[in-house]
């Protein structure tokens, strides 16, 4: 497939990237500094600023498929609003380049921890996590919130579990839904490099279109 990567020089983009090449998918990586991407077979890094939805447009235009993992850094000025409107820039690109398939890299922030409580809005999230990066897991729930009203779009959206770490690549993970996943007693993780078996295994085998899910290790 050839399929366009944004945030492909980020800690999930990175893995994700590696993933699709040694699959043999032909990748687009949408970029801001391209000279950041060391030249690789079957890898076309692309000047982009995904901010402008007219850019997108243009860049992802005859691929396959996009996957976004987008962020604009945790340490960004106005991060709650510069990541909603990078995502809401990509969805209307994609759109408008008449595509059907997205899949979004969300946060674990807005699974469930109980009936109508989300875990980023208990003290445990606060204390698992940095502050600056409370506003960009704010804009990540609500960029799931827009895309379950979105019907133009097979979309599907995955949730990293709790714990996100560099780690080996085992292929191997166990699936949920809409509720943050659990080791015995504590939430559990997951590697990066298994987060991108499963973004790639949703993308080859779509099983979660116009839903979120979540992964964790199998172990």
């Amino acid at each position: 497939m050839k399929i366009a990567l944004i945030g492909a020089t980020g800690f999930v983009g990175a893995a994700v990237l590696q993933e699709l090449l040694s699959r043999g998918h032909a990748v687009d990586a949408l970029v801001r500094s391209p000279e950041r991407l060391a030249p690789r077979a079957g890898l076309t890094p692309v000047r982009v600023d995904v901010r402008d939805a007219a850019a997108v447009a243009a860049a992802v235009r005859g691929v396959d498929a996009v996957i976004s993992a987008y962020n604009p850094g945790w340490n960004a000025p106005q991060l709650y609003e510069e990541f909603l409107r990078g995502h809401n820039a990509i969805v209307d690109g994609v759109k408008r380049a008449g595509l059907h398939r997205l899949l979004v890299v969300g946060g674990a922030g807005s699974l469930y921890v109980a009936p109508g409580v989300q875990f980023v809005d208990t003290p445990a999230f606060l204390d698992h996590v940095p502050p600056n990066i409370v506003p960009g897991a704010r804009a990540a729930r609500d960029a799931l919130t827009t895309l379950r009203n979105e019907t133009a779009l097979d979309w599907s959206l995955i949730s990293p579990p709790a714990a996100l770490a560099p780690g080996e690549r085992s292929g191997r993970y166990r699936v949920g839904g809409d509720d943050l996943l659990f080791a015995g007693d504590v939430p559990a993780g997951i590697s990066v490099a298994d987060l991108a078996v499963a973004i790639v295994d949703e993308i080859e085998q779509p099983r979660h279109v116009r839903r979120r899910f979540t992964v964790a290790s199998a172990d």
